[in-house]
């Protein structure tokens, strides 16, 4: 009798495996046999992009961070405004900053193009070009778990809300990435990523007027392109080597010229201070610690299996 019950649940567990959908977890194997083209493709269209205009890598990272922030990383960045669709391109965080939509769209029309098919996901040409920004731009590379869907909706207030603003103080910086699943390491390493890029005056200019943790001979320079009235969209480089990813971030902030009220924030007096100064001295750790935490990030809540779609548009839902 014990025998014959084994062999039923034996059964059982075999009908199970049979028929269980194990597509729900990421992969880096995940298009190896439905298209093995495609990962070439979209690091052969990052490269020209970061290429033509070196600030492009930074962009297309900043997209892959602002899409996870809201929902997980699931491409509801990219879609535009419907009649149903309330898209995130509007909020605070993104109106007239976010940039390289136009290279997303031409990434994943090579790569439909190569796969015969709409077989990639948009959610994962984001991760993916992510990535390939970084490498283009001297940083570390690693390994990117695919098999994303796309959502079929957006969320502008959840942008609002969820994405990590430059005004931030550290404990509100540490309370956003908590809610997302990310400690403090990840905090630091991946505020790193604004080692590459630029910002908008507006993002910067009470802090180079008005707050006293500030180097005054950099709080000067930057004066000198961001008027206390007016030139709100003028450009400053996040840290002084914008196209080139390396430590110049960190060590920036040790001598109080981080550009941002949250990136000061990170050296401070607080509880982050020990390792920005590790970072500032070993690109070895803080490219370690980036790789790491870029995984960990774009595996906030995506949608797998038989959740989402993969979008034949990266701007609209099917």
């Amino acid at each position: 009798m014990a025998s014959r019950s084994f062999f039923c649940l034996y059964a059982l567990v075999l009908f199970f495996l049979a028929t269980a959908d194990f597509s729900a977890a990421l992969s880096p194997y995940y298009y190896n046999k439905v298209c093995p083209k495609a990962l070439p493709t979209i690091k052969r269209v990052v490269e020209a992009a970061v290429e033509k205009e070196k600030r492009m890598g930074a962009s297309l990272l900043r997209l892959h961070f602002h899409d996870c922030f809201v929902n997980g990383c699931d491409a509801s960045i990219l879609l535009d405004s419907t009649s149903t669709i309330d898209s995130e391109k509007n909020a605070r965080p993104n109106a007239n900053s976010a940039r390289g939509f136009n290279v997303i769209d031409k990434i994943k029309s090579e790569v439909d193009k190569v796969c015969r098919r709409p077989v990639v996901s948009c959610a994962d040409i984001l991760a993916v070009a992510a990535r390939d920004s970084v490498v283009a731009l001297g940083g570390p590379s690693w390994t990117v778990p695919l098999g994303r869907r796309d959502s079929t909706t957006a969320s502008r207030t959840d942008a609002n809300n969820n994405i990590p603003t430059p005004f931030m103080d550290l404990p509100a910086l540490i309370n956003s990435f908590s809610k997302q699943g990310l400690d403090t390491k990840d905090l630091v390493a991946l505020s790193g990523g604004h080692v590459i890029g630029f910002s908008q005056c507006a993002f910067f200019k009470n802090r180079i007027y008005n707050e006293s943790n500030i180097d005054p001979v950099f709080a000067r320079a930057r004066q000198s392109t961001c008027p206390p009235n007016g030139g709100d969209t003028n450009l400053a480089p996040l840290d002084p080597t914008a196209a080139r990813f390396d430590t110049a971030y960190f060590t920036n902030l040790v001598k109080r010229r981080g550009l941002l009220h949250s990136d000061q924030a990170l050296f401070n007096g607080g509880s982050t201070d020990s390792l920005v100064k590790t970072y500032s001295t070993n690109f070895g750790a803080f490219s370690a610690d980036f790789a790491k935490s870029m995984v960990k990030m774009g595996n906030i809540k995506p949608l797998t299996g038989k959740n989402g779609q993969i979008r034949v548009n990266c701007r609209k839902v099917n």
